[in-house]
């Protein structure tokens, strides 16, 4: 299946502050994850890791819908192959799978601007950002039971986010939520009023910015790592992580300008 690379689908813009964003613009195709939007979404987010420049990311979208998740058209037409599609599902599913895991494992902290629908793979997207906020408009869903493909890989993302029962009761009903439920059941963090929202966002993301870019780099490893660790372990990891990030240059100059009663100067080292 040949996939024709179109660059315009994403866009992209740095500020002078180091806030990336990656916009989805194609709302034509409801802003879907096609090959070319992951693929292009996964060489941002990996250039993004080894910038200094960029020291925090937001992805967002344009028109109403914020990302319908997979490609339907896409992976209708895979079943035209000889083995029914199946080669092609497993590298989609790969690919998406590998670009979730790269916004959790990239250095850099991901928010996710939500001013639209997120369903399926587009629900997943936002749970795997670090932080997500979204506007009043805002709806989502994991509807993949409706059509007869239940949300596996959606699972994943969202089953980290919330609890068992919240889960399950987007995964098995597969109805659209609101914005404020969302933010209820911890999906996303906060609901912003849709004049406010796009400055509100930037305020969070400038807010991190000021932040040293190493510290954070400590902060977001060490969570995703202890959160499935037994207490025991959690504990004596975090300790070392602690020390590691006690002996940085910027934790010792942040506890000097704290004790100081100054603004910290950062090296990032």
């Amino acid at each position: 299946m040949n996939i024709r690379r179109n660059s315009k689908i994403l866009e992209t813009s740095l500020t002078t502050d180091g806030i990336l964003r990656l916009n989805l613009n194609n709302p034509d195709n409801l802003n879907a994850l096609s090959e070319n939007m992951i693929d292009l979404m996964q060489e941002n987010i990996d250039k993004a890791g080894l910038d200094k420049n960029i020291r925090v990311i937001i992805i967002s979208s344009e028109g109403s819908t914020f990302s319908s998740g997979h490609d339907l058209k896409e992976l209708k037409t895979a079943r035209n192959n000889s083995d029914k599609g199946k080669k092609y599902y497993l590298k989609i599913m790969k690919k998406c799978s590998k670009m979730m895991q790269s916004i959790i494992n990239n250095p850099k902290p991901f928010i996710a601007q939500v001013s639209g629908t997120a369903t399926a793979a587009g629900c997943q997207l936002v749970a795997s950002c670090d932080l997500a906020y979204a506007n009043t408009a805002a709806k989502f869903a994991t509807p993949g039971v409706n059509i007869g493909l239940f949300c596996s890989t959606p699972m994943v993302a969202i089953s980290r986010n919330l609890s068992n029962k919240h889960s399950m009761e987007m995964l098995l009903l597969g109805e659209l939520i609101s914005s404020e439920k969302a933010a209820k059941i911890g999906l996303i963090n906060e609901v912003s009023p849709d004049d406010k929202f796009k400055k509100f966002v930037l305020n969070k993301a400038l807010k991190i910015s000021k932040k040293s870019a190493i510290t954070l780099k400590i902060g977001k490893q060490a969570f995703y790592k202890q959160i499935d660790m037994k207490l025991s372990e959690a504990y004596n990891y975090a300790s070392k992580v602690m020390v590691e990030n006690m002996l940085k240059l910027d934790a010792k100059e942040g506890i000097d300008a704290f004790i100081n009663k100054r603004e910290p100067k950062w090296k990032d080292k």
